[in-house]
């Protein structure tokens, strides 16, 4: 199952505050509007930083160096190095 992309998921975000932000609104519930405000910042933050880590965690490992990957190979460079000396 692939996750959800970024700004869907931001999207989805903004939806569910615009839609208690204008309930607020039209009560002219001022303390409330201020409260979801605050609220939505906070949670869009939280919620881009746990993005930015499930997309660090996604991304491919760096390749290993052949030299590490091949010991006959390491030591045959160590050899070669030596030598020049």
């Amino acid at each position: 199952m692939s996750p959800r992309p970024r700004q869907q998921i931001l999207e989805n975000l903004d939806s569910v505050y615009r839609e208690a932000y204008e309930r607020a609104k039209a009560a002219k519930d001022d303390r409330r509007m201020a409260d979801l405000d605050a609220a939505y910042q906070r949670e869009q933050l939280l919620l881009e930083v746990l993005l930015d880590i499930r997309d660090g965690l996604r991304a491919p490992a760096p390749p290993k160096p052949e030299a590490t990957s091949n010991p006959i190979a390491a030591l045959d460079t160590i050899r070669r190095i030596t030598k020049l000396r």
